[in-house]
């Protein structure tokens, strides 16, 4: 049996693996980690390719891709996004990812996405938190108590200082499911009724509900001045959270306007509808928050540079540990041109 060379063997980081990392490092850790990884990528905006993501929809949901580049590396995603998954006791979010070399096109790392995107989603809300939210902050409603929720509140816990959460779901169960997974972390949780209960006293919003279809989580009335509302359920065409009214009554960031109009709450608006652009905040080309009866809306719909982001930042997380396996994933036959006389030598 051939044994393959180091050429063909790419770095390959299970779920398993995976979650070894995070709990090497620590939930919160990492996140941080990788905000700052975001960062540092979104302060250079201009370095990269960008595209909207790739979809190809279907009565039961939408699987993307999500390319980018710095003209060095290459990353993309795959995702998927199937609302009536969790029914059938499935994941509606899954994903993986791979980086490559652009100088010679040889993938770098492949690696599980759904466990990173979970962490590259609460790394980016809390991130532009840490921006445009009011300045001590210390409340936060999360509605929709879903996967990504846990990793929302610890997210901007640990980089925005909140110290208490307020919970609701349609879902009572998935109430109780956060709030008992929250409990230890150094939180006050408290599970709420109803979305306007969940509100009170929250000076950030945050609202992730997975349904596709366009509903109002949020109604006007329930907005007050000087909130920070990160809304990042609505992914993708015909699947909104927010009122229209609350759109009107904030001012609206995003990370790539060429996507958020078609994805985002924004597609409820027209076309020219002003928007700030995350990165322009970052670089301190535009303002974020102005006073303290602003309502800032970060409409995430997210965007392949966040992966590329959290990928790059796996690769060199992973660099001299045991949390990845060498994946035989690339033909490398002694003489390049000779693939044909590779497969009849391994007869």
């Amino acid at each position: 049996m051939m044994q393959p060379s180091d050429k063909a063997l790419v770095p390959f980081v299970s779920v398993d693996n995976m979650m070894r990392l995070v709990h090497h490092i620590g939930v919160e850790q990492m996140i941080t980690q990788i905000a700052q990884q975001i960062d540092s990528d979104f302060k250079r905006w201009e370095s990269f390719d960008k595209t909207p993501r790739i979809p190809a929809h279907s009565p039961h949901g939408v699987i993307e891709l999500m390319p980018t580049s710095d003209g060095e590396a290459y990353g993309f995603k795959y995702v998927n996004g199937h609302p009536k998954n969790t029914s059938e006791g499935l994941q509606t979010v899954t994903a993986f990812g791979l980086l490559a070399d652009v100088y010679t096109g040889y993938p770098t790392l492949l690696t599980e996405m759904t466990m990173l995107t979970a962490l590259r989603t609460a790394a980016t809300s809390a991130l532009v938190g840490s921006y445009l939210a009011p300045k001590n902050a210390s409340t936060m409603a999360m509605i929709g108590n879903g996967a990504q929720s846990e990793f929302q509140c610890l997210a901007f816990k640990a980089m925005c200082g909140i110290d208490t959460v307020r919970l609701y779901d349609t879902d009572r169960n998935a109430t109780a499911k956060c709030a008992a997974n929250l409990q230890e972390r150094g939180l006050t949780v408290v599970a709420c009724q109803t979305p306007e209960d969940a509100i009170e006293g929250a000076q950030i919003i945050t609202t992730c509900t997975a349904d596709k279809k366009n509903a109002t989580i949020l109604t006007d009335n329930m907005v007050g001045p000087g909130v920070h509302i990160n809304a990042i359920g609505g992914d993708c065409p015909g699947k909104t959270e927010l009122h229209r009214d609350i759109l009107l009554r904030s001012e609206i960031f995003v990370e790539y306007p060429e996507q958020t109009r078609i994805e985002g709450e924004i597609q409820a608006l027209e076309a020219d509808h002003p928007v700030t652009e995350i990165w322009r905040v970052m670089t301190g080309q535009a303002k974020g928050r102005t006073d303290d009866r602003q309502i800032t809306l970060f409409d995430s719909v997210g965007f392949a540079i966040e992966d590329f982001s959290a990928l790059r930042y796996i690769k060199n997380a992973i660099g001299g540990t045991d949390f990845y396996e060498p994946l035989d994933m690339l033909a490398d036959p002694d003489d390049p041109r000779d693939l044909y006389g590779m497969l009849m030598r391994a007869q």
